[in-house]
């Protein structure tokens, strides 16, 4: 996102500071883009193909794959057309070059807001699973996912037109801000009170005598444990994106709070660093699905020996 960019590189020129950017080569950036939407797609597909995994939690990680998908795809994009720009082929500034960066902005702001939606389903989708499991189906049903997606992806396609159209307002980067802020705040919630209800079924389970009624308490706590393994997943992926995303949005406050000082201009002199990690983040998440969800761990398997076998 190149509004923030343009806002600090204004006030790096009144500022003093002994901390020169740092500059990342545009060849990092190309193989973190081409890796990542790889990965993604493959997820995408993998989700589409596999019946099995026509499921409520599968559809939303297909959409945050997707997300994932633009945002790597969007940012290849721009890089590219930044080499083609350094090297005289196309010009940095015009109204056709100013309108392309508007939508390769909303299309990155989508697939923030769209990543943090989701993230906000598969947290409520994995605490139905656990402590609802035997109404699950009667609540999360195919048709409801199909209408909560709708909704997720109106919702990010309207606010990252806006976001970007009046990011020169205070009033749209402070929003944007505290939707992060409270965005974390409160999936972090939502795992945390479902880890500490798990620990107190677990004390429950164990406290019960042996016979029939035990065993089946036990059938329910593994059904439990099953879900307790993608709560522990989905955290994992919800920590990858809060490290990746994090700088990004720290370069925004600081930007906000002390726009003159040198000090805060030499956090700001990261800013290609945190664009890395930003990138990163969509190259992480597959990486955490193929390795922790068996059922899409083999079929990621079966889909690349097809591929290799062609």
């Amino acid at each position: 996102m190149k509004k923030p960019v343009e806002r600090a590189m204004n006030t790096t020129a009144l500022n003093q500071t002994d901390c020169p950017e740092v500059i990342v080569p545009l060849p990092i950036f190309f193989s973190i883009g081409a890796v990542s939407l790889t990965e993604n797609l493959l997820v995408v597909v993998a989700i589409l193909c596999n019946r099995n995994l026509h499921m409520p939690m599968y559809c939303f990680i297909c959409s945050l794959a997707a997300f994932n998908t633009i945002s790597s795809s969007t940012k290849t994009f721009e890089n590219l057309m930044l080499a083609f720009a350094d090297v005289g082929h196309l010009k940095k500034s015009g109204v056709p070059e100013t309108r392309l960066d508007d939508v390769i902005d909303s299309l990155l702001c989508m697939s923030f807001v769209g990543s943090i939606f989701s993230f906000l389903a598969i947290a409520v989708d994995r605490y139905i699973t656990i402590f609802h499991a035997l109404r699950y189906h009667n609540i999360m049903t195919m048709r409801r996912t199909g209408a909560i997606l709708g909704v997720i992806w109106t919702t990010c396609g309207i606010s990252a037109v806006l976001m970007v159209r009046f990011f020169d307002s205070d009033v749209i980067m402070i929003c944007f801000v505290v939707f992060f802020i409270v965005s974390l705040v409160i999936i972090y919630f939502i795992y945390a009170y479902m880890f500490m209800l798990a620990r107190i079924h677990a004390r429950n389970i164990a406290a019960l005598p042996t016979g029939g009624g035990g065993r089946s308490g036990r059938r329910r706590w593994r059904w439990r444990g099953n879900g307790m393994r993608g709560a522990l997943t989905l955290t994992i992926l919800f920590g990858a994106f809060m490290v990746c995303w994090a700088p990004f949005f720290t370069h925004l406050i600081i930007l906000m709070v002390c726009p003159m000082n040198p000090y805060c201009e030499c956090f700001r002199s990261l800013f290609q660093f945190h664009v890395v990690l930003l990138m990163s983040h969509a190259l992480i998440d597959p990486a955490i699905y193929a390795f922790r969800i068996p059922e899409l761990r083999s079929t990621l398997k079966r889909i690349l020996l097809c591929l290799m076998r062609r």
